[in-house]
């Protein structure tokens, strides 16, 4: 069994202190310890309180995702646990040192009293695995907050600050940071002792869900926004249900087997599993072959970005919201003034929005250091190139780089595809040299391909992706080939999206299909808030495009439909609303350019459409993997869950193939292939070893 918990005397107290390093989650040895050790203190006469808190730099951080759904027959459930935490004649004070996240803060609701140092979260994350509160959290918490804020609290998943905890009712105490908070809670402890041990259980609490009785508006509201934020989700639609039963049930303990219940049922539900293989996968992506614990990497203290445009300064904003100094050079002082004034603009909105304080932009804003001369990033321990897709223009910038950093320095691309290797290759160090392709905006998207070249050193891989984590993003290693991972599979996405409208499906069909599927958006609309006249500028510049995919697009930019921009392109828009509404005048345009191209019209069902939408990404993810761009299929759902809005909630497009059953995604790309002779459906050499092995992609190892 994994963990202890630890028993002392001090004086009328007994401190029990959880032993599981790192963070101290519910292990089989945690529940029993906590269990024994509890009784412990109900039997010794001259124990009068018990004080629970953690070692290390939690609380308790969770459950043991890997015990979830196991069976332990050496220890005893949770609930046995809690049950006898919650029967204690002497009052038990939860210290909550660190982190309380999920069966943490359920271990803490069962305790008499609550304290937090300053620095320690609180949360019920239960939600983002697909699963809800399954020990009592749906029930206590809104007892003590209300049904209202424990809605907010436990659908969103996010920690609460003990500041924050403090005033909505969570914590009884917050300890001062320089304080020693073990002493700090057995002085609180003392307290409760001299004021006469009074017991006080969350489960007897009335009052807060009194309020909230009959008071239907507060739950109609809530699922009504649910259909906005989670989508087709199964676990916060459960959650809503569970406070309901909180507020409205019999008796408490009519509310816990509603939880149990609805606990149940998500646990089975194969939303759980794939949010659970997300969760891994993210961890897994650190883990590059070839680099360990001990790869040596370059301390990052300094950053520079060259471009201050949108990309340029929302890199910028990265390095600033991680507490690094970052240079940015434009060499358009104009540019340089206005990306500046983006770049305090964003500040300023999200002031506005009580995601920040005025003193935090403030010293964000201070330092994003605008400079005039390239010689002035000469410092920098690493530098991110964001200018637009031009190869000869980076190429270009990199020479001078590599004249001006300093030894040993980092010199990353921002390319969303070109070759690394080729920039990399204009300098005298290509070892240093790598891709760090950010996604727009860039402050804000989680997702960062790591792109290593042809000469990348092992240094220069493990500085990125530690860089990766100082940045609070999510780093993936893609391989050197066009687009790398994600928008190389993009490619075959959305051409299957212009294929289709082109042969009679239309932008709105098409795009409700994939988002009744659980994409943020479909293709059309995507194109549209990117701009339909990027890529046409970008085509013309280099004499047009034959690719017949994009004659729709050129169209409709010939007649200024440039997208959400301009209130027209595929949809059509009113000013201050982005929700696409269909447009006539577009689909004219589609059934004309059809008709010039020759192709045959049809219907098309909502199942085609996901499958020429989807299976792409699966047999071009593949491809990746055979060619050694991508070193997990977890990797490639980690880059489309985290930077192209696919639901998390799915898995990710190789989770979804797996699930699907690899035969039958391989019986429709071939179908596909035979019927179009396109390239791209072309089954990958080991989509087919894996169905001939009867594997999936979750089980192959390159």
């Amino acid at each position: 069994m994994k963990g202890t918990v630890h028993y002392q005397l001090k004086g009328e107290v007994a401190l029990l202190s959880i032993d599981n390093p790192p963070v101290n989650p519910l292990s089989s040895g945690v529940r029993l310890g906590l269990f024994e050790q509890v009784n412990r203190g109900l039997q010794d006469g001259a124990v009068k309180a018990i004080v629970l808190t953690g070692m290390h730099r939690a609380f308790i951080a969770g459950a043991d995702i890997s015990e979830l759904g196991s069976a332990n027959t050496d220890s005893i459930s949770l609930q046995e646990t809690l049950q006898n935490m919650e029967a204690s004649s002497k009052p038990i004070i939860a210290a909550l040192n660190g982190t309380a996240f999920g069966g943490g803060l359920e271990v803490a609701l069962c305790c008499d009293y609550r304290i937090a140092a300053a620095t320690a979260p609180v949360g019920l994350p239960e939600v983002k695995l697909g699963l809800l509160p399954g020990a009592g959290g749906t029930q206590r918490l809104p007892r003590l907050i209300g049904a209202e804020a424990a809605l907010t609290a436990i659908i969103s998943g996010e920690p609460i600050l003990a500041a924050e905890a403090w005033k909505l009712g969570i914590v009884d105490e917050v300890v001062s940071a320089d304080t020693d908070f073990v002493a700090a809670a057995i002085k609180y402890a003392e307290n409760i002792i001299a004021s006469g041990a009074q017991t006080r259980k969350v489960r007897d609490l009335e009052d807060k869900i009194a309020a909230d009785r009959g008071n239907a508006e507060i739950f109609a509201r809530a699922a009504s926004q649910l259909d906005k934020t989670h989508r087709n989700q199964l676990a916060p639609r459960q959650i809503l249900k569970c406070i309901d039963a909180a507020v409205n049930s019999s008796s408490f303990d009519a509310g816990l087997e509603i939880e149990q219940q609805l606990f149940n049922e998500c646990m089975t539900d194969p939303q759980r599993e794939a949010l659970i293989h997300i969760f891994f996968a993210e961890r897994a992506a650190n883990k590059i072959p070839g680099l360990d614990k001990s790869t040596n990497k370059i301390n990052i203290t300094k950053g520079a970005v060259i471009g201050s445009g949108t990309m340029g300064g929302g890199i910028a904003m990265c390095f600033a919201n991680a507490g690094l100094p970052v240079h940015i050079y434009d060499n358009n002082e104009e540019n340089l003034s206005r990306g500046m004034q983006v770049i305090a603009d964003n500040y300023k909105r999200t002031v506005s929005r009580g995601r920040l304080t005025q003193a935090q932009m403030n010293a964000r804003i201070a330092l994003i250091s605008p400079v005039k001369d390239l010689d002035e990033i000469a410092d920098a321990d690493v530098v991110v190139e964001a200018v637009y897709e031009n190869l000869d223009l980076k190429k270009d910038i990199f020479r001078q780089l590599d004249k001006i950093m300093k030894p040993g320095a980092l010199l990353a691309t921002n390319t969303s595809g070109l070759d690394v290797d080729a920039i990399a290759a204009v300098t005298s160090r290509p070892d240093f040299v790598c891709g760090l392709h950010f996604f727009s905006p860039a402050n804000v998207m989680r997702l960062l391909e790591v792109v290593k070249a042809k000469h990348t050193s092992p240094l220069t891989l493990a500085s990125a992706m530690s860089l990766g984590k100082q940045l609070n993003k999510v780093a993936v290693v893609a391989g050197n080939c066009p687009g790398f991972i994600g928008n190389r599979m993009l490619g075959g996405y959305s051409r299957q999206a212009n294929l289709m409208i082109l042969e009679g499906a239309t932008p709105t069909q098409i795009d409700e299909v994939l988002y009744d599927f659980g994409m943020a958006m479909g293709p059309f609309a995507m194109a549209d808030m990117v701009g339909l006249d990027l890529g046409w500028r970008a085509r013309k510049m280099v004499g047009g495009s034959n690719e017949v995919t994009t004659r729709i697009a050129d169209a409709l930019c010939e007649l200024g439909r440039y997208g959400q921009k301009n209130f027209k392109g595929y949809y059509q828009y009113i000013e201050g609303d982005r929700s696409p509404r269909p447009d006539p005048d577009a689909d004219a345009v589609i059934k004309r350019v059809a008709l010039e191209t020759g192709f045959p019209q049809k219907q098309f069902t909502p199942d085609e459409i996901l499958k020429r939408c989807i299976y792409p990404l699966v047999n071009i993810g593949a491809r990746l993997l055979e060619e050694g761009h991508a070193y997990r299929a977890s990797d490639i759902d980690t880059v489309y869950v985290n930077g192209y809005g696919f639901p998390a909630h799915i898995g990710g497009p190789m989770w979804y193939a797996d699930q699907q059953g690899l035969d039958k995604v391989l019986v429709d790309i071939e179908n596909f292939y035979s019927a179009s002779g396109d390239d791209l459906w072309r089954p990958s050499a080991l989509l087919k070893q894996l169905v001939a092995e009867n594997s999936t992609f979750a089980d192959y190892v390159g």
